[in-house]
């Protein structure tokens, strides 16, 4: 074997079932590595048990920047034997996997050449099995070299409400481990050079959606927990108290938008979140804010569809939900944020253009964007823009129509309990004042005022957004097209194959509607050849740009087994394309290799299957 070699990033993998610990403990390594100074990507690949199954935890680091989970395997933690089974043969040349002997046997013929093997007999070495991943994760900072003080001070971290007894064991589990891996392991071959020594946030995109509602004012959220949606909950209660946010779990998604719509209502800002399934029963509810004029903002977080479909799997297919939610027309924004850190600036742009525009705003991400922990530079905190729209504080005694006919379609709103200004809020069409037309006979003439009044609104607010770009170079010969959490991957890519001079860029939406055809339109007619990469059967955003512009993008990637684009998988169609330059569009799905071996069967060994009920 030879020396260890300097590279600039490295994966880790950690794998075995729900139960074992495995996202405290990727986690934990994650974090370590990002206040080490280097650049983190974790990706999360778990089943929808709560025990049991098949998780794995990928984890990315790099001296630079890192913009997906990769493709590669360097070293992998085995909590079980399954994980052995499927990605033994994957660990790189170099590489090694870790695992607790106790718990079963490895043999060299399991893994691939200049592979180690790293048994830590636990129970022998800290008396204790609970500590198995604290143990092995002391091996794996020994073999990669790395400084064990940031994930010293995280095991501090982690167990403090468990106090000292517990902190102690756990410290003496990691040194015990990285003392064992000193003597009877080799340093690992693949080493990553020093981090750059500065502390980035690292976070995902719900998190960061309730840090940019935070930021935005919102006081008042309201959900029924439904993955992948369910950790903007989770972080919205935890910090309720102190950024004062009302935080209700309602009993079901039509309670939670419409208290959501409710709280809108009477001036405060709120907002609500779901992922598809809940987002069906929704709909009827974004009508009625739409109709009545009341600002609310409602995330979508994507999951596989339909019905109940991959409950912890990631998709793109729920855009056409998005834009025809609810019956008739009116007035809607969608975004679809990219990035980890427009999660939080678009969040904060919804607030303002749902109070200035009274209307629904729908952020939509996905699992994968949701859920994924990735460093990024921070977001601007301070400074942050509140837009509230017209309001008016008391009527003057001149009457008050709060759907009064303005240029720009948007009336002043006034809050229940204003001076002045009592008026009704119908979800029937109605006139100026909030009488409903259409009882004994409907005035068309009125229905005609008031739609184009509402839909008015789409022309100015189509002016307040940020015009869409093209990343990378201006004259690529290729073009990749999408929308939302594909942008990282399509990125990573572009730059893969600009080391083998081949020049690709990247046109990715965050601004999906109202649509802003003719920008879209003129960035694409600029283009040589395009490919879209989308993580659906039917290529959604395909639809909307042609439907929109008239222009159709030319060939396709298309993914929707529930796993994120792999860069190698998006790079290598993208090179494909260039190399043959096809004359007919060119129809490709991906799937992802979860490594299950052709004599895969879940239950391994029966003993260790009755072991596993007797536990529940």
């Amino acid at each position: 074997m030879g020396m260890a070699q300097q590279h600039t990033e490295l994966t880790v993998w950690i794998g075995g079932a729900a139960g074992d610990g495995i996202a405290s403990a990727g986690e934990s390594f994650a974090k370590a590595c990002s206040r080490s100074g280097y650049h983190v990507f974790a990706y999360n690949s778990y089943q929808s048990v709560i025990r049991g199954g098949h998780v794995c935890m990928h984890i990315r680091i790099g001296t630079h920047k890192v913009h997906t989970q990769g493709d590669e395997l360097d070293y992998l933690v085995a909590l079980n034997q399954d994980t052995l089974q499927r990605y033994g043969k994957r660990v790189m040349p170099g590489g090694a996997v870790f695992y607790n002997t106790e718990k079963f046997q490895a043999a060299p013929a399991q893994v691939g050449k200049g592979v180690q093997l790293i048994g830590l007999p636990v129970m022998e070495l800290v008396g204790n099995q609970q500590m198995q991943n604290t143990a092995l994760m002391g091996a794996l900072m020994q073999v990669l070299g790395l400084d064990p003080a940031a994930i010293r001070e995280l095991v501090k971290e982690r167990f403090a409400k468990k106090g000292e007894e517990i902190i102690k064991a756990n410290l003496n589990a990691f040194d015990k481990g990285m003392a064992f891996a000193s003597v009877k392991a080799k340093v690992g071959e693949i080493r990553i050079g020093k981090g750059d020594g500065k502390r980035r946030p690292l976070a995902g995109g719900n998190p960061m959606v309730g840090f940019g509602a935070v930021a935005a004012g919102c006081r008042f959220y309201s959900a029924y927990p439904m993955t992948p949606a369910s950790s903007l909950l989770h972080w919205l209660v935890k910090y309720a108290a102190k950024a004062g946010v009302l935080v209700k779990q309602c009993e079901d998604e039509i309670a939670a938008v419409n208290m959501a719509i409710g709280a809108g209502h009477v001036g405060v800002r709120a907002a609500t979140g779901t992922a598809g399934g809940g987002f069906a029963l929704m709909t009827e509810a974004v009508g009625e804010a739409g109709m009545t004029e009341t600002p609310v903002v409602i995330v979508e977080v994507q999951r596989g569809g339909p019905s109940t479909g991959l409950p912890t799997k990631t998709e793109q297919a729920d855009l056409f939900q998005l834009l025809g939610a609810s019956q008739g027309e009116f007035p809607r924004v969608i975004f679809a944020p990219r990035t980890v850190a427009e999660c939080y600036d678009v969040a904060i742009q919804a607030f303002n253009l749902s109070e200035k525009y009274q209307c629904p705003v729908l952020i939509t991400s996905d699992l994968y964007l949701a859920e994924r922990l990735e460093t990024f530079d921070g977001v601007n905190i301070t400074n942050v823009p509140i837009e509230r729209g017209p309001m008016v504080s008391s009527s003057n005694g001149n009457g008050y129509r709060r759907f009064l006919d303005t240029p720009t379609g948007v009336s002043p709103r006034a809050l229940p309990g204003t001076p002045g200004t009592i008026y009704t809020s119908a979800t029937d069409e109605h006139d100026e004042d909030g009488i409903v037309i259409s009882d004994v006979f409907t005035n068309p003439a009125i229905r005609v005022k008031m739609m184009s009044k509402r839909m008015r609104k789409m022309e100015h607010i189509l002016k307040e957004l940020p015009a869409p770009t093209i990343d990378g170079p201006q004259d690529a010969d290729l073009t990749l097209v999408s929308w939302g959490s594909t942008y990282q991957v399509m990125l990573e890519a572009m730059e893969v194959l600009k080391q083998e001079d081949l020049k690709v860029n990247v046109l990715c939406l965050r601004n999906i509607w109202p649509f802003q055809g003719e920008q879209v339109a003129a960035l694409l007619n600029k283009c040589k050849m395009t490919m879209s990469v989308e993580a659906n059967y039917t290529g959604q955003i395909v639809k909307l740009i042609r439907m929109e512009t008239g222009i159709s993008i030319q060939h396709h990637l298309r993914k929707f087994d529930g796993e994120p684009f792999e860069p190698k998988q998006v790079a290598d169609q993208a090179r494909t394309i260039l190399k043959t330059k096809p004359k007919t569009s060119v129809f490709a799905s991906v799937v992802s290799d979860e490594g299950i071996p052709a004599d895969f069967s879940p239950i391994e060994n029966p003993a260790v299957g009755a072991e596993a009920q007797r536990q529940h």
